[in-house]
């Protein structure tokens, strides 16, 4: 639309004073025309009036007179009314008598006096009963009344006729002050309605100021906030949470993007002294190139499985994890895992013991859900200390299955518990690098456990952690029986 302004700021002004116009216009509109109804109703109740006392004293004149005529002509000499002009017809239309009026002094000069001829030419044309009509003229016209009139048997017809040019002189007046008042009161309206939204909106333009200042390296600024309890205030208050947010965002993914690189160096750079040692000799024996391309085995097999644990990082990340749905028994998966970790447990002396295993149906991804368990399982495992246990246990609880892996390890630090759910995290980094393990031991294990819970409607949460006893419980919605195969 081309007419509408572009301008927030003009728009709302507009809109003020059309709101506050539209009705001020109603307003007037409707009390000038209220007020000139009023008016031509006083003037009809005027006439009415005054022709029905007119009409007693010419009954009166004609009882004690000899004729009508004679009777009307008194009448009218005797009985007069302020600019009201009398005129009496008989039943053809013949004037028998016409009345002057009774004028003040101040308005006489005022108008033009009524032509009579006009008077009696307009009663002629009207019908034989009562009749009220305005005779036009230049300065406002006359208010016609007439009514018939039987007189000694006698009909015959009453007219007056009263000047409404005071009427037209008043109302005149008001329509001058409407003209003049209402642009008036619009512009007052135009230009409070631009200092409100100006004012107003002045907020907001401080805002997309500072907005605009902000940028990847500047995320620790904020929109200012110099009305909270407003909609405005309210807003600035949910774009600096967003900012919080970006900003843990993209610390985390900083963060993440170090902690890879750092977790990446170290097989990358085992890769690399290995071959460059091997190369460095020109002759070497058959055991030695064996046991040097076993060191590079073990730092491939390292650099996969970060590499692939990344990988399924940043699709859930992404929202593109892919969750193979079916229905299966969440039973089966754990002795599974139990049995892929036993040959690392045996390693370090550790049992694994199941304990309540219980059917547990569900709906979700075999490999996904094996991941989750064979995590926790190598969790417990790498933490507890030789001769201890790890204790897995499957339940029911309502409309979920509960699996709990207790260790006997030292337990998690305090100030550590927070933060064992994070990308790279571990209580000990050094340990965890050298010991035997299924995952990748980068730290990934439990973030990437918890993204699968998440991605099957449950949820994992370390349960119970102290010196010789840490608990780690996952819960899964069973599957309906409508659902399972």
């Amino acid at each position: 639309m081309a007419l509408w302004p572009a301008s927030l700021r003009a728009r709302l002004t507009l809109w003020f004073t059309l709101v506050l116009g539209a009705p001020l216009i109603a307003f007037a509109v409707g009390s000038y025309v209220i007020f000139s109804r009023t008016l031509l109703d006083r003037t009809d109740h005027f006439v009415a009036d005054a022709l029905t006392a007119f009409s007693r004293e010419l009954s009166a004149e004609r009882r004690l007179l000899p004729n009508t005529v004679t009777a009307a002509q008194k009448t009218v000499e005797e009985v007069r009314f302020r600019n009201l002009q009398i005129v009496i017809l008989d039943s053809t239309g013949r004037v028998l008598a016409l009345g002057a009026e009774a004028q003040e002094p101040a308005t006489s000069g005022d108008r033009r006096p009524l032509d009579v001829s006009q008077l009696v030419v307009a009663l002629r044309r009207l019908p034989w009963e009562p009749t009220t009509q305005t005779l036009p003229d230049a300065q406002g016209g006359y208010r016609l009344h007439a009514r018939p009139f039987l007189l000694d048997r006698t009909p015959l017809r009453i007219a007056a006729a009263y000047p409404l040019h005071d009427v037209e002189s008043i109302l005149d007046r008001i329509r001058r002050t409407f003209v003049i008042l209402i642009p008036l009161l619009l512009a007052s309206a135009a230009a409070g309605g631009y200092f409100l939204a100006r004012r107003s909106l002045s907020p907001v333009a401080a805002m997309a100021a500072r907005a605009s200042l902000i940028s990847a390296s500047t995320l620790h600024e904020r929109l200012p906030v110099t009305t909270p309890g407003d909609e405005l205030g309210g807003l600035a208050t949910v774009v600096n949470d967003l900012l919080d947010r970006l900003e843990r965002s993209f610390l985390q993914q900083r963060r993440f993007m170090a902690d890879a690189s750092h977790e990446l160096r170290t097989p990358t750079a085992i890769l690399r002294t290995e071959a460059d040692v091997t190369l460095s000799r020109t002759a070497r024996s058959e055991e030695e190139y064996r046991a040097s391309f076993g060191v590079v085995q073990d730092a491939s097999r390292r650099l996969t499985r970060i590499v692939d644990d990344l990988f399924l990082l940043a699709r859930a990340d992404a929202g593109h994890l892919v969750v193979r749905t079916e229905d299966i028994y969440l039973d089966d998966i754990v002795l599974d895992a139990v049995r892929g970790i036993r040959p690392i447990a045996d390693q370090r002396g550790v049992r694994v013991e199941l304990h309540g295993m219980v059917e547990a149906p569900v709906h979700g991804d075999r490999d996904l859900l094996g991941r989750l368990l064979l995590n926790l399982l190598d969790n417990a495992v790498k933490f507890s200390p030789a001769g201890g246990a790890v204790d897995v246990d499957l339940s029911r609880d309502g409309g979920r299955c509960v699996v709990t892996v207790t260790d006997a390890g030292p337990g998690i630090p305090v100030d550590a518990q927070a933060r064992i759910f994070e990308r790279f995290f571990r209580v000990d980094a050094a340990r965890s690098r050298v010991e035997a393990s299924a995952t990748s031991g980068a730290g990934l294990g439990l973030a990437i456990a918890r993204r699968i819970a998440d991605a099957h409607r449950g949820t994992l949460d370390l349960a119970e952690s102290q010196p010789g006893r840490t608990t780690f419980r996952a819960t899964l919605p069973v599957s309906p029986p409508n659902q399972r195969a």
